[in-house]
């Protein structure tokens, strides 16, 4: 039976490949209703406006454009296609799916469904890791350019930029009917596995646990961030000196005063923040 689907591509996408795109899902016998992308803030109104229309949408672009769309997807419980067209592609890593168009698209075809969670902060839903802190300043350095010019690497280098930087806050965490004072320079909530262009929020952290992981950077100089840097990449620094790191389905984080807070790498909100964890909250077509 043919399906039709949604296929919303980001034309600012750094690998955007409309037209081969659609030729391969169309191969695969699926019916597409196409809609180029110029401005992602309008990505939830055009997912609900197509809801009765659609058995699923496909979303071509990068963690920026997925988490645009996410409201809509929660709103409409439509199941969800991704074509990995970013430059970091976090939740197509966490979600094993491959960066090959070709094997993209077969993924969407074959139909296989699974639920996963998601994360929300003061009402933003986030798939991958929601932060405060170091992150928000590589964040706001992290330009379309750097992107385009040095890919994924751009993510390194623009950290190591911050780094010299950052300066701690003190924050109060409340978290499993514990309260914690805390002075730190980067706070990180995951609900999926990876984040920041490969590197992992904790290493048995998954998308359908049911959990968030959380941990607190507390070093006072940025040379000790260097130390870090190889265990923070693949999950291993939660048990380090400088790292603090618990498990919550609920999270309050209060600062002294507002401090913008990342959710797939977007800044969508500010502390006070209240986070928490939504099981099996949307379909999405994997391995």
């Amino acid at each position: 039976m043919t399906r039709r689907a949604l296929l919303l591509i980001n034309r600012h996408a750094r690998q955007g490949q409309n037209s081969q795109a659609i030729a391969q899902l169309q191969k695969l016998n699926l019916e597409l209703i196409t809609e180029n992308i110029e401005d992602v803030r309008f990505l939830s109104e055009i997912i609900e406006s197509y809801q009765n229309q659609v058995d699923l949408v496909i979303i071509g672009g990068g963690d920026g454009t997925l988490n645009a769309a996410v409201d809509g997807l929660v709103n409409t419980q439509l199941p969800l296609g991704i074509l990995p067209l970013g430059t970091a592609n976090d939740l197509a890593r966490t979600l094993g799916i491959p960066n090959s168009l070709s094997a993209a698209c077969q993924i969407i075809a074959r139909g296989h469904v699974q639920h996963i969670d998601l994360g929300c902060v003061n009402g933003k839903h986030f798939f991958n890791v929601a932060s405060l802190g170091l992150s928000v300043q590589i964040t706001q350095r992290l330009t379309k350019e750097t992107k385009r010019r040095w890919g994924v690497f751009a993510y390194a280098i623009t950290a190591i930029e911050a780094m010299w930087r950052a300066r701690p806050f003190h924050a109060e965490i409340r978290l499993n009917g514990k309260t914690i004072q805390l002075k730190t320079i980067q706070i990180a909530i995951g609900n999926g596995r990876y984040y920041g262009g490969g590197m992992a929020i904790v290493h048995d952290a998954k998308i359908n646990d049911q959990r968030l992981d959380v941990y607190s950077l507390e070093i006072q100089h940025w040379w000790q961030m260097l130390a870090l840097l190889p265990a923070l990449r693949h999950g291993r620094h939660t048990t380090l000196s400088g790292v603090r790191a618990f498990h919550a389905q609920e999270i309050e984080v209060y600062t002294r005063k507002p401090h913008p807070i990342n959710t797939d790498g977007e800044i969508t909100t500010y502390t006070p923040a209240h986070f928490r964890v939504i099981p099996r909250a949307l379909a999405v077509l994997m391995p």
